[in-house]
């Protein structure tokens, strides 16, 4: 099982999209700068704003190239309008 998430920082208001086997633990190393992901690494604290649950890392993986587009963006933005963290 992954977790496709995005989450947004309270820094700079950008947001990134990843993929994760647990996605309580991927949050907890974003927020402590434990990220070896430059991109996210210095823009902390984070919030999560979405994600799914997806059997396979590949599906996965295509999910999360989805989340990087316009596409994607105007989808989670829709998602989003309401408060909380949207579940798919």
């Amino acid at each position: 099982m992954y977790f496709v998430y995005v989450i947004k920082s309270k820094k700079d208001n950008k947001h990134y999209a990843g993929i994760t086997d647990n996605l309580s633990r991927r949050l907890k190393e974003h927020n402590r700068g434990k990220s070896s992901t430059p991109s996210t690494k210095n823009r902390g604290p984070f919030e999560l704003i979405y994600f799914e649950k997806i059997e396979d890392r590949l599906s996965a993986r295509k999910r999360e190239k989805y989340f990087k587009t316009a596409a994607g963006r105007r989808f989670l933005k829709k998602k989003n309008k309401h408060s909380g963290v949207a579940q798919w």
